[in-house]
C-alpha cells in the first residue's frame, strides 16, 4: 500500500467513510460493508496484484475489527458531547477542543495502520507506483475543476454550497435569511485554492518519494515503518511549523466561526433535528461496537 502523507489510504478512507455514512439511511449497513468498499478503493489507487490482494483483505479485516472494538464507542461519546454543547450553547472554545480531539484520534488511527502499510509499501512494484502517480494527477485535475473554476465569486459560491450540504444534513433546511448569514460567514474564510492545491501536491510528492525510496533502497520493515510514521507526524506538525501557519490558523478559526454561526442562528426545531440525527448515530455506533465480528 502507498505510504501516507497527512493520512494513509486505509485511514483516509475510513474517515471519508464515516462522513459518508452520516448521509446514509442505514449507517450500520454501510459500515458493515465498509471493508469491501475500502478494498476496492485501495485497489483503484495501486492496482493490487493477486499476491497482495489476500494480504490487503486480511489487513482490512483486522483494521475494521480494531476500529469497531476500540473506536466506535468513542465516536458515540463525541456525539454525546456535541449534543450537550448544542443544548447548552456551544462556544468557539468548545469547537476548538472538539476539533483538536478529532485530530488526535485521526493521528492515532493513522499510526495504528503503520505496520500493515509498511508491509505493503515494501511489495509495491514500479508499475503500481506509476498507477498511484496517475491517480494523484487525476485527483488534482478534479480538484481544479471543482474548486478553482471561474472567478473568486464562483469559487466562494462552490465552497458555500459544499458547506451547506453538511449543515443541511445536520439541521435540515434553512430559511433565506439564515442562508444569507451563513453565506457571509462562509465568505469570511480565507480563500486560496492555490495553496490547498500546492499542499496536496506536496503531500503526494512526499508519498511518491517515500515509496520509491522503499523500493530502490529495499528498506526493512522497521525502516519503512519509521518512514511512514515520519510522514504522518510531518503532516500534522506542518500546520504548526509551516511558513503558511498564519493562513492555516486563520482558516481554521474562520471555519470554527462558521460552524458557530450556524449553531447560533439555528431554530429550536433545527436543533432538535440535529439532536435526533446525532442520537441515531450514537445508537448505531453502540450497536456496531457491540457486534464484535
Amino acid at each position: 500500500m502507498p505510504l501516507p502523507a497527512r493520512r494513509t489510504l486505509y485511514s483516509l478512507f475510513l474517515i471519508a467513510l464515516m462522513a459518508a455514512l452520516a448521509a446514509c439511511s442505514s449507517l450500520r449497513l454501510a459500515y458493515n460493508n465498509g471493508d469491501t468498499l475500502l478494498y476496492w478503493w485501495i485497489d483503484g489507487y495501486v492496482d493490487l496484484t493477486s499476491e497482495q490482494k489476500s494480504a490487503v483483505k486480511e489487513d482490512i479485516d483486522k483494521l475494521f475489527h480494531w476500529h469497531r472494538k476500540t473506536q466506535l464507542n468513542d465516536y458515540a461519546q463525541i456525539l454525546q458531547t456535541a449534543q450537550r454543547q448544542l443544548a447548552a450553547g456551544a462556544t468557539q472554545a468548545d469547537l476548538q477542543t472538539d476539533f483538536d480531539d478529532i485530530k488526535k484520534r485521526t493521528e492515532a488511527l493513522l499510526l495504528k495502520a503503520t505496520p500493515e502499510l509498511a508491509e505493503l509499501a515494501r511489495s509495491l512494484q514500479p508499475e503500481q507506483i506509476a498507477t498511484l502517480e496517475r491517480k494523484f494527477a487525476a485527483n488534482n485535475a478534479d480538484f481544479r475543476k471543482k474548486n478553482m473554476r471561474g472567478d473568486r465569486e464562483a469559487q466562494q459560491r462552490f465552497r458555500y454550497k459544499k458547506s451547506m450540504e453538511q449543515f443541511e444534513l445536520w439541521f435540515g433546511s434553512f430559511s433565506s435569511e439564515q442562508e444569507v448569514a451563513i453565506r457571509k460567514a462562509s465568505d469570511a474564510r480565507p480563500l486560496n485554492n492555490e495553496i490547498w492545491l500546492d499542499e496536496r501536491t506536496r503531500r503526494q510528492n512526499n508519498i511518491l518519494a517515500a515509496v520509491r525510496k522503499v523500493q530502490s533502497e529495499k528498506l526493512s520493515q522497521e525502516a519503512t515503518q519509521t518512514l511512514i510514521q515520519g510522514l504522518i507526524k510531518d503532516g500534522f506538525q506542518r500546520l504548526e511549523t509551516s511558513d503558511r501557519k498564519a493562513f492555516f490558523d486563520s482558516y481554521e478559526a474562520a471555519n470554527l466561526q462558521l460552524v458557530l454561526t450556524v449553531i447560533n442562528l439555528a431554530t429550536p426545531a433545527q436543533k432538535a433535528h440535529a439532536q435526533r440525527r446525532m442520537q441515531g448515530w450514537i445508537d448505531d455506533f453502540r450497536t456496531l461496537a457491540a457486534d464484535q465480528r
